[in-house]
């Protein structure tokens, strides 16, 4: 009858109860028509009676349930009822075990501890006004039922909130892993994205950018009729359209963060979408923005990260600043909190992460320094227990026909 759950183990239950009840009932008309007792045809018409209301009630399962108004007075007929059958039969006090599940079932703790004592306190009291003695039988039969009966449905309650608990941190696991495995596929594709862009403007982007400047200086030199004039130039566009294509390929392999708008704004929701307790980040932009390459935008703005969740993960502190500054020959990337800070010559490799917590494993830093390396420019720690850290990226500024060429 219990909605909350429809296992195996409470369906078996409920049709232990069902044919336990029914054979008491049975049990006490057998009694009275074998004693041949002058209110025999009373026992049997209140004990049909209890038998009918309690078969109603669990064919009407949907209805009459816990905590509703067709439960109550369910319960409280079938305790009228078998208050009746008490004074007619003292057979009738077996019953009283049953009905302790019913009660414990069907009422709030609160009331059903008292109203099991109750229905105990009946059953005794029918013993002993029937057989006109008191005997410690009678007493601890209906007492031992009670405490069995309590001792059972505490039980039962404790091992379903376990299973429900267990049940739902599987559920939870079973979510987190697969929002782990999405975050992973996600950041695997780009990571594959961004390595792909890379590779493509590294080595085809600036192939067809050098063979588009050899083939306007051999343009240049050949006489204006020279019959391979037409043959040059044709390749010379050729190459220009297929660096144009090959640049499309880098714009739309970049991380989505750069797609729509410059680093400065991506840096801007980086810090606007960073939450920790009592942290506070703040982006700025110094010197006069220039257009940066691909390759650069996406170093910069990967440094920013791994930094800036490192700054989270481990630094406890209150305060982070990116700052982005343009300069003659450079652009540099700074990102510096106030938080406790770390001794860089004390790690391994002088390669732990931010915070002094060893950051993302020791794979933050050299992930960092590799950036800055295949960029020609340079990753700097500074840092100290209790006074927090500094992360600066350093990158040479291309060459301004070279970059018109890349």
């Amino acid at each position: 009858m219990d909605s909350r759950s429809h296992t195996h183990v409470t369906a078996a239950l409920r049709l232990c109860l069902h044919a336990l009840l029914a054979g008491l009932l049975a049990l006490v008309v057998a009694r009275a028509m074998g004693e041949g007792a002058p209110d025999t045809a009373a026992v049997v018409s209140v004990t049909l009676l209890t038998a009918a209301l309690y078969a109603a009630g669990a064919a009407r399962s949907s209805s009459v349930q816990p905590g509703t108004p067709a439960g109550a007075w369910w319960l409280g007929g079938l305790w009228a009822l078998w208050a009746v059958l008490l004074v007619l039969s003292p057979d009738a006090l077996w019953v009283a075990f049953p009905l302790y599940f019913l009660q414990l079932h069907f009422l709030p703790m609160r009331w059903a501890l008292p109203a099991v004592v109750v229905t105990a306190a009946a059953a005794i009291t029918s013993f002993a006004v029937h057989r006109q003695e008191i005997e410690p039988g009678a007493f601890i039969g209906p007492l031992i039922g009670a405490a069995v009966a309590v001792a059972t449905v505490l039980g039962y309650d404790a091992l379903f909130r376990e299973s429900e608990r267990r049940r739902e941190l599987i559920v939870e696991l079973v979510a987190t892993r697969a929002d782990l495995a999405e975050a992973e596929r996600t950041a695997g594709t780009l990571a594959e994205r961004e390595r792909l862009a890379r590779e493509i403007h590294d080595t085809l982007a600036q192939g067809l950018s050098s063979i588009q400047l050899l083939l306007r200086a051999a343009e240049r030199s050949l006489p204006e009729n020279a019959p391979a004039a037409p043959h040059v130039r044709a390749a010379r566009e050729a190459a220009q359209a297929n660096l144009a294509e090959a640049r499309s390929f880098v714009r739309a392999l970049t991380p989505p963060d750069l797609e729509h708008g410059s680093l400065a704004a991506a840096l801007e929701r980086l810090c606007a979408r960073t939450t920790a307790p009592e942290l506070t980040v703040r982006f700025a932009v110094s010197g006069t923005p220039v257009e940066l390459p691909t390759p650069y935008e996406v170093a910069l703005l990967r440094t920013a990260q791994s930094a800036l969740a490192n700054t989270v993960r481990h630094a406890e502190a209150r305060r982070a600043e990116i700052t982005l500054s343009f300069m003659d020959t450079s652009v540099a990337l700074d990102v510096v909190d106030d938080g406790r800070g770390f001794d860089p010559s004390g790690a391994p490799g002088h390669e732990r992460g931010e915070g002094g917590e060893g950051g993302d494993g020791g794979f933050g830093l050299p992930a960092m320094r590799a950036r800055a390396g295949s960029l020609g420019g340079a990753l700097s720690v500074e840092s100290a227990p209790g006074q927090g850290t500094a992360v600066a990226l350093t990158l040479p500024l291309p060459d301004t026909e070279g970059e018109r060429a890349a």
